[in-house]
């Protein structure tokens, strides 16, 4: 195998805070500006030093966040600034976007990585047509032109838990353990998680057994006539609250570097990026769009099954999305996410897939020999997906 082109030097996130709670009157620039700060100080590497920050961002409503958070880092005004906007994507398809400026030679060091103020975004209104008619309020932007195939994505994912007949009680198991695990492994995160607004760790993840969980509300199901005729049995396939990843805010950035940069830098990566997919899919079921990408991401890295894999990563924004993902890549829901995914941490948009990449690294600095694998995965409004592989060195 070839030397690696796009080396990791770093990584940091800020805790994964709900939505309205300690980061609500902070904008995207303020929670990132301290992760990139941090996170160049730990690599090692000094400000002058960046020649470009990219940012997903998906609530941000226009604008050039990624330029706002380089100048309240510090970074120098020359360091350009690119902002990325796939909905759930962003944040990973941000990293990809910089790993292809250090492959083709285009930088040497870039800061690349997502964060959502959540809390702090805008309102949103269609603009009138007419003289004297009232804008209209919406929550959120078509994702396909047929209205017909841009489902809601919780009645999507509740219609596809329907059709496959993942249970609530499956459901629900899968993301009590997701809490398990991030409650558990706590103490493992922190160093990864830069303080913001004096917040040093995720404030979602709580102690739930089976016995709460059945007691949450149901957020969303199919109609059961309906669930009967696709399935074949009579079950319950309804998604709880406890079984979608709950709004929230946050940021996370890794700081990527060419062979070139370490040598003239003196800087000793401790990962690299070996492949990466950015796919599309059919909009009417958006959660499978993860899963399409991780195959595409695992094949353009050589890698012929996830059993060769030291971790697996999934941001998983509702829990029979998790189900479907390692129903399709062979793998038993124990081994993603162990120390707790999206559905534990919450769901800050632009930035889960890059806070799941952040969770796939520590998880090979903590578990995997050198030369392991990892593998990490999100979906996004409209059926995009991305993927990533990297490799511990």
């Amino acid at each position: 195998m070839s030397a690696p082109t796009v080396l990791i030097a770093g990584w940091a996130r800020s805790a994964v805070v709900p939505h309205g709670g300690a980061f609500a009157a902070l904008h995207a620039h303020e929670i990132a500006a301290p992760v990139v700060q941090t996170l160049l100080g730990r690599a090692g590497i000094r400000p002058q030093a960046v020649d470009a920050v990219l940012v997903g961002n998906a609530l941000g409503a226009g604008g050039n966040p990624a330029r706002m958070v380089a100048l309240a880092a510090g970074l120098p005004e020359r360091c350009a600034a690119l902002s990325v906007d796939t909905q759930c994507c962003s944040g990973l398809d941000a990293v990809s976007m910089g790993a292809a400026l250090i492959a083709s030679g285009q930088a040497h060091v870039v800061v690349a990585g997502g964060v959502e103020a959540w809390s702090r975004s805008p309102m949103r209104f269609t603009r009138p047509i007419q003289p004297g008619e009232a804008p209209v309020p919406f929550e959120r932007p078509p994702f396909a032109p047929d209205p017909a195939h841009d489902p809601d994505l919780l009645l999507s994912a509740a219609r596809y838990a329907a059709q496959h007949g993942n249970t609530r009680e499956q459901q629900d198991a899968y993301a009590v353990l997701s809490h398990q695990r991030a409650v558990a492994h706590q103490a493992e995160l922190a160093h990864d998680i830069v303080a913001v607004a004096g917040v040093r760790h995720d404030l979602y993840p709580r102690t739930i057994d089976a016995t709460r969980a059945a007691r949450m509300p149901i957020a969303a199901q199919t109609d059961a006539l309906d669930a009967l005729t696709l399935v074949g049995i009579a079950s319950d396939c309804s998604i709880s609250r406890l079984g979608i990843s709950a709004k929230a805010d946050g940021a996370a950035f890794v700081v990527l570097v060419s062979a070139q940069a370490c040598d003239k830098l003196g800087l000793h990566p401790t990962a690299a990026w070996v492949s990466n997919a950015s796919v599309g899919g059919t909009p009417d079921t958006p959660l499978l769009a993860a899963q399409h990408a991780a195959l595409e991401a695992l094949q353009r890295a050589g890698t012929p099954s996830c059993e060769a894999l030291s971790a697996v990563e999934l941001h998983d924004a509702f829990a029979v999305q998790g189900l479907s993902f390692c129903r399709a890549l062979g793998l038993d829901p124990q081994r993603i996410n162990p120390r707790g995914g999206g559905l534990a941490r919450g769901h800050p948009i632009g930035a889960s897939g890059a806070i799941a990449l952040v969770q796939l690294l520590a998880n090979l600095a903590l578990d995997a020999p050198a030369g392991g694998q990892g593998l990490v995965a999100v979906a996004g409004a409209g059926g995009i997906g991305a993927a990533a592989v990297v490799e511990r060195l």
